[in-house]
């Protein structure tokens, strides 16, 4: 047997640190023995050469005339030295996808945003398994098909639009039994439900070779993650399986970032609905606040421009206030603005208060009851809880025009019962009785000392009921009293001209 001989190198290179690059193709001077050769392949093993470095080992021993054993040993040794240096590039590949799938793992993790997570997994896909395009569908259970979400490196926007249903195409397979698939050449494979739709938008992208794998979170699958070229291409094990790597990942990312979308969403909704809640609770204790103080003032004997004097001041603007009849009671700060009929209608009607022509109508009811309505200018555009005080103000209003119409229907009651007495007494000559009858009327603000005129009026029909109420409110403005009489009206007032009075009464009351 030869004896063993140091290995012929290559000339040194200055700064050369002895060891060859991958992929390094200095030519290689070989030993003329057997163990010459075994070393040498040993060190391009070590220095992780080119495959086809490993060859010249039995080429170098067949020409320093190695035997036929000898020349099987280095032969065998080479073919040894391929499957390990086959096996070491497999660990260096499958460790540098590793390290790229645990990287997108926390790239995946950083990231909050749905739409931000779904193009950086399409991203992502297209890079580790070097495709041409990479995208990603996710399920719709409602509709019951899986439709285009993101993609990375498409062009076609029939593609970017499809919707695949259950068990239709290659991904509509995948999605329905969370299964992955590959086909080599999608176009002519037969082993999936070909539809027209998904054929045009996968012709008009050009893709071939396609790979498709489930997106589960659990037991549910979400959607699919593809990888495909546009070229035939047999997608190997271990990149199926890198892909369905990336596609757990990707789902627990998805799902992570739905929930926090959803998070979002309700701490919204939530913000929303506490700052609307606190916006009614302030409104409703102002407007409580102000109904109280309203009902005090009423309470407390204010009167009609009182009360209104309080609500312009509340809502800012002009208001005025009119009866039944559209008699004006009080105006504050407005110029000529009162309530419309129509708008009077329509606030009756709706129970809420109405803007007609620019100027916001509330009608005052007491129950079905019209009392009367209150008109407020200057504010076009009233708040929801301003609207809501001006309608309480409405309440307000009505109960003091009650109290109102209650006090002088009682103060009518006793009018008419003195000018019964009077009449009564004008037939009597009981000296007392007639002091009492003047003091009576001095208590209603009736001087019966001054010169006084009675006046008779007449009506027909049913208009007899309105001209007693005209009649009794004249009186009151007067200073005098008022009563039915012997089915007539009559009025007693302090004047000594009866005659223009009773024109103008006769004019103004239409008798």
């Amino acid at each position: 047997m030869a004896s063993a001989r140091p290995r012929t190198t290559a000339p040194e290179v200055p700064g050369d640190t002895g060891s060859a690059a991958p992929g390094d193709t200095a030519p290689e001077v070989y030993g003329s023995t057997v163990a010459d050769s075994l070393w040498h392949l040993l060190d391009l093993l070590g220095r992780q050469a080119p495959a086809e470095s490993f060859a010249g080992a039995a080429a170098a021993a067949r020409q320093a005339g190695a035997g036929p054993a000898d020349l099987a040993r280095v032969e065998a040794a080479t073919d040894t030295a391929l499957g390990i240096r086959r096996t070491l590039d497999q660990h260096r590949r499958r460790e540098a996808e590793l390290s790229a799938l645990f990287d997108t793992a926390g790239d995946l993790a950083a990231l909050s945003d749905l739409d931000a997570v779904l193009r950086a997994i399409v991203r992502r896909a297209r890079l580790l398994l070097r495709t041409d395009v990479a995208y990603l569908t996710l399920n719709a259970p409602a509709e019951g098909d899986t439709f285009m979400r993101v993609t990375d490196g498409s062009t076609s926007a029939k593609f970017q639009q499809l919707r695949l249903g259950m068990g239709e195409g290659l991904g509509g397979l995948v999605a329905q039994t969370a299964r992955p698939y590959a086909s080599a050449d999608y176009r002519a494979d037969t082993r999936f439900k070909h539809t027209a739709v998904i054929d045009a938008g996968v012709g008009e992208e050009g893709l071939r070779g396609i790979l498709g794998v489930p997106l589960r979170v659990g037991s549910r699958v979400i959607g699919v993650l593809y990888a495909a070229d546009r070229t035939p291409r047999d997608f190997a094990p271990d990149q199926i399986a890198l892909l369905a790597s990336l596609a757990d990942h990707a789902a627990v990312a998805i799902d992570s970032a739905r929930l926090l979308e959803e998070t979002r969403a309700a701490l919204v909704e939530l913000n929303a609905a506490t700052a609307t809640a606190r916006a009614q609770s302030e409104a409703m204790r102002r407007a409580a606040e102000t109904h109280d103080r309203l009902t005090d003032l009423v309470l407390r004997g204010g009167d009609v421009s009182d009360l209104a004097a309080e609500i312009a001041a509340l809502l800012d603007g002009g208001l005025v206030v009119q009866d039944a009849d559209g008699t004006e009671l009080a105006r504050v700060g407005a110029d000529s603005a009162t309530a419309p009929a129509r708008g009077v209608a329509a606030s009756r009607g709706s129970g809420h208060a109405v803007a007609v022509d620019g100027v916001w109508v509330s009608a005052v009811l007491a129950g079905p009851e019209p009392l009367g309505s209150i008109a407020l200018s200057g504010r076009p555009d009233l708040t929801d809880s301003d609207r809501r005080l001006f309608e309480r103000a409405g309440l307000d209003t009505a109960l003091l025009l009650l109290l109102r119409r209650s006090v002088a229907e009682a103060e009518d009651r006793v009018r008419g019962e003195l000018l019964d007495d009077l009449l009564t007494a004008a037939h009597a000559s009981d000296p007392r009785r007639a002091g009492r009858l003047c003091l009576r009327a001095r208590r209603l603000g009736v001087d019966l000392a001054e010169p006084t005129s009675v006046l008779v009026l007449t009506c027909e029909g049913d208009l007899r009921t309105r001209l007693l109420t005209e009649a009794a409110r004249r009186a009151r403005t007067l200073r005098g009293l008022a009563g039915p009489q012997g089915g007539q009206v009559v009025l007693l007032v302090p004047t000594a001209a009866p005659g223009p009075l009773a024109e103008r009464l006769a004019a103004d009351l239409g008798v």
